[in-house]
């Protein structure tokens, strides 16, 4: 494997058989079935829409040091590869599942930079006494609500001037829209309360997704 250039922090290019990856600097061993390239993980794109994301051309400067809130764990794929970023920093994560949440245990207890919440992210005042102000919440829960989850929880915990990530899936938001205009209402909804600086498609890594960057103003 061969490096092509540094996204950000602890996150590279590379190339191996002519085939390009998308890797962070790991220290740890794989954790969802993702290769290992001396001190180098894949992170697979169909398994983490931040990878999508990253891959299809867009990124944010996550820094090292920064504090995260993440919204929808499950099984820890994408947290896995925000704590190999986070070296100094902290990840905040939350699932509502027990299922994905006992695999998700095992990551947690790898690593002292994540700290595992087995709550319901739509009631954000039952981890509020855990959670401190956060940097940027990260959210990827497929649910018809998750923009109204995703404001009560940056109302609590995003500092002013933080990031939002947010993936939406038109299907789990209303299944019989359109998906390009479940995404406009989507836009629309947070526009109304924060600066959406960027946002755009998953596929073909995620069929009917996007991504929304926004900024708490």
């Amino acid at each position: 494997m061969k490096i092509v250039r540094e996204i950000m922090h602890n996150v590279f290019l590379a190339k191996k058989d002519g085939k390009e990856l998308l890797v962070t600097k790991s220290k740890y061993p794989p954790h969802y079935g993702e290769k290992k390239y001396g001190d180098y993980r894949e992170w697979i794109a169909v398994r983490s829409k931040l990878a999508a994301m990253i891959l299809k051309g867009y990124t944010i400067e996550i820094k090292p040091d920064w504090k995260i809130l993440y919204l929808g764990a499950a099984s820890g794929t994408t947290v896995s590869h925000l704590a190999d970023i986070l070296d100094r920093g902290i990840i905040y994560a939350v699932e509502y599942s027990a299922k994905p949440f006992a695999k998700f245990l095992t990551l947690a207890e790898e690593r002292r930079n994540i700290i595992p919440i087995l709550e319901d992210a739509s009631k954000p005042w039952m981890y509020s006494g855990i959670v401190e102000k956060v940097d940027l919440i990260y959210q990827d829960i497929a649910q018809k609500e998750q923009i109204k989850i995703f404001s009560k929880n940056a109302d609590v915990f995003l500092k002013k001037g933080g990031n939002g990530l947010i993936m939406v899936k038109a299907r789990s938001i209303d299944s019989t829209a359109e998906p390009r205009d479940v995404f406009r209402r989507v836009i629309d909804e947070l526009s109304s309360k924060f600066e959406v600086v960027a946002h755009g498609p998953l596929e073909p890594f995620h069929k009917d997704h996007i991504y929304v960057h926004v900024v708490k103003e």
